[in-house]
């Protein structure tokens, strides 16, 4: 092999940083977030230094480098990082008989402060949340001026307000008879979690709506590229520390649930990150199940997020899921149909067939 050139050397010197700082990422999910909230902010910037490491191995390869074999390994390394940030198109089923369809949408007060300069908001979010009708919707942001928004459609309904002033706060509409319902209030926060217990034939399952602590990042980049650097990453480092308070109360109330169980909502945070890493445990993220693209939940400017998620438990199972365009809200609605029989009425048809 050829020895490299000084240009190639300050290009293989950036290659080896973003591939460290690539593995340093790979470790966030396992660090608390309490004791090490600067840190954590990396995991935001996960996509990009997956990108960056691709490139370089593009670029050396290219070259007929073996330094290729640097960001390669580190890739490889972390390859299940990549299958949550981009997944090629999954296949689908129909809905059939025992399928639940569940929405989650962050409408952000349906642009009551006037952030997007169409009127008709409101109206366009009720008619997309009609044609796609989802059995289950959970929203975060919800606001009392539309509190009679989807009666027609959503016999059962639980709205819990949880600002000062009872006007913003979760909510989950569903076509199902919901028999249990509550509240997790969080501490030093307007946001909180949802949870019903829904009846749908002979099963009855949990719904968790959450909505963790905002990272309150602006995120247009005029906005971004004028903020002092040093505030920006306390108040992301303060928030993170909220959320892993949030999450502890979170997992101390579902371990109490005997029934089975989804969880949806505004996590603010993303599938790299200790949060969704502890929410998440060993349920399927309907994403990673059944999703295409980048799977984008977020308008954030400089590259998709994803922080808005649908899990179920393992003996659930996902067949569709669905993310959206339209920009309504600075988050986009997720939609992913389920089989609440699942596994369970998989092998029950199976040994059926056999017989």
């Amino acid at each position: 092999m050829r020895k490299l050139g000084a240009l190639h050397k300050v290009i293989f010197f950036l290659n080896t940083l973003f591939a460290v700082l690539l593995l340093l990422s790979y470790i966030l999910p396992y660090v608390f977030p309490k004791s090490f909230p600067l840190i954590s902010v990396l995991s935001l910037t996960l996509p990009v230094f997956i990108a960056v490491n691709v490139l370089f191995m593009l670029y050396w390869l290219v070259q007929f480098r073996r330094q290729f074999l640097l960001s390669l390994v580190i890739l490889l390394i972390g390859y299940k990082h990549v299958e949550a940030m981009y997944r090629f198109s999954g296949v689908s089923e129909d809905k059939a008989q025992g399928h639940v369809k569940l929405m989650t949408y962050n409408v952000r007060i349906f642009n009551a402060y006037d952030w997007l300069p169409q009127k008709d908001i409101p109206e366009r979010i009720k008619k997309l949340v009609e044609e796609e009708s989802p059995d289950i919707l959970c929203v975060q942001e919800f606001y009392y001026t539309q509190k009679d928004a989807f009666n027609s459609d959503y016999p059962y309904q639980f709205i819990k307000y949880t600002t000062a002033n009872n006007r913003t706060g979760q909510a989950v509409f569903s076509k199902y008879p919901i028999v249990e319902r509550g509240s997790l209030e969080f501490p030093e926060t307007g946001n909180n979690a949802l949870y019903v217990d829904v009846v749908k034939d002979r099963d009855t399952f949990r719904v968790y709506n959450l909505h963790l602590e905002s990272l309150h990042i602006v995120p247009r980049k005029e906005h971004i590229t004028v903020e002092d650097p040093e505030a920006l990453y306390k108040r992301m480092g303060n928030a993170f520390a909220l959320q892993h308070d949030q999450v502890e109360i979170f997992d101390r109330h579902r371990k109490t649930c005997r029934h089975r169980m989804i969880v949806a909502g505004d996590f603010n945070n993303t599938p790299y990150s200790y949060v969704y890493k502890r929410i998440r445990g060993d349920m399927k993220d309907s994403f990673v199940e059944k999703g295409s693209g980048f799977g984008r939940s977020y308008d954030f400017d400089y590259f998709p997020m994803r922080i808005d998620f649908i899990l179920t438990d393992r003996d659930m199972k996902i067949t569709a899921h669905k993310n959206y365009d339209e920009r309504l809200s600075d988050h986009y609605p997720v939609m992913a149909t389920i089989d609440i029989a699942g596994r369970e009425q998989e092998d029950k048809e199976l040994q059926e067939h056999k017989e």
